[in-house]
């Protein structure tokens, strides 16, 4: 190369008017994760979530068809449901006006002393969804690509790391409040310049980090590969008879989800949620299945928490600090054209997106 790529300026963190464009631009158009089909099984199982400021939710039709819905009542705008749930049908807290699974109007009090009143022409606004391996991914862009279109290659790539992963089950979520902006969040885990200084148990008893590297993908996804530690050296056991079994891989989906295989073929997810320009909800998630013993997961979930995700948090919060320092001045990117674990060309890819996003 034959200039130097500094790091994005300070405003891109901590300025209002950068976290508005997001919520109106980023987040309205990206495919987001809302959650696991396994949290609505049954027809008229429900849970909600929220996107770029929208309150949704996510229902099991009689149909089979998990469907998304803003949560919003087409009568006098009131919230339809709350948390986590079953139900018959959709009934509105305020005025009791009616909806099918489907989202159409079923019945509401007095509706037929309403001239000319259409019953088939109200219904809850839809958001378009699709099922990647049982995670469930909402886009307010009824126009937007598909999500194989965005992420490619990555459902075949997944499939081949953990074979089962549609029979997969939750195990457990872990909620993490950062004091950072969401972006510092997600550029802190898409590198590993950091890991043997600030992650010793990672670096020593899940991941080999001299092996360890992140490339761009096609579409919008940058991929880590390294390989496991040593046997005797791995914090937790790992049968080394499946394929894949000794390797470490991560994708990133831009913007805010990632699936992340660990040794010994065990998925557990990151999924970020923007609260506001300095504050974000990282939720980590473990699965089970396919003969893997949930103790062992729940103990490395725990390690996890304990070690790199703790670790983690002391160094995103305290760059959230600094970049609202008066010395801050973006510094020079390290680009080694070899790549490898010492090097921040995954930031480039990253924070090029994010320029994207706000300076179109």
């Amino acid at each position: 190369m034959t200039q130097t790529v500094r790091s994005l300026e300070a405003r891109y963190y901590t300025d209002p008017a950068v976290w508005a464009a997001e919520q109106e631009g980023l987040f309205a158009r990206a495919w987001t994760y809302a959650g696991h089909e396994a949290q609505a099984r049954n027809p008229g199982d429900y849970f909600t979530f929220s996107v770029a400021g929208e309150s949704l939710f996510a229902i099991r039709g009689r149909d089979g068809v998990l469907r998304a819905f803003y949560n919003v009542c087409q009568h006098r705008a009131h919230r339809l449901v709350a948390g986590q749930g079953t139900t018959r049908v959709i009934v509105c807290p305020y005025h009791a006006w009616t909806y099918e699974l489907t989202g159409g109007l079923r019945a509401g009090p007095n509706l037929s002393a309403v001239p000319g009143l259409d019953k088939s022409k109200i219904c809850l606004t839809e958001v378009r969804t699709e099922l990647f391996h049982g995670f469930l991914f909402v886009n307010l862009d009824d126009d937007a690509a598909p999500l194989d279109d965005w992420y490619p290659g990555v459902r075949e790539e997944l499939a081949d790391y953990v074979p089962r992963i549609d029979d997969l089950e939750s195990l457990e979520e872990i909620e993490i409040p950062e004091q950072c902006n969401w972006k510092l969040s997600i550029e802190n885990y898409s590198e590993c310049y950091h890991c043997a200084l600030n992650h010793p148990t990672f670096s020593t008893g899940v991941i080999k980090p001299e092996t360890y590297d992140i490339q761009p993908r096609p579409g919008h996804v940058l991929r880590h590969t390294t390989e496991s530690s040593g046997l005797d050296q791995m914090t937790y056991p790992i049968d080394t008879n499946m394929p894949h079994a000794t390797e470490y891989r991560s994708w990133f989906l831009w913007p805010l989800f990632s699936f992340q295989v660990y040794p010994g073929n065990l998925l557990n997810t990151y999924h970020w949620e923007p609260v506001d320009a300095g504050h974000v909800i990282v939720r980590r998630g473990w699965y089970t299945g396919d003969g893997h013993d949930p103790q062992v997961i729940r103990k490395l979930a725990r390690q996890d928490r304990e070690t790199t995700v703790e670790e983690d948090i002391h160094l995103v919060e305290s760059v959230q600090s600094g970049l609202s320092s008066r010395g801050y001045r973006p510094g020079p990117l390290v680009l080694d054209p070899e790549c490898g674990v010492n090097s921040e060309h995954s930031i480039q890819t990253l924070q090029q997106w994010m320029r994207e996003a706000v300076d179109r």
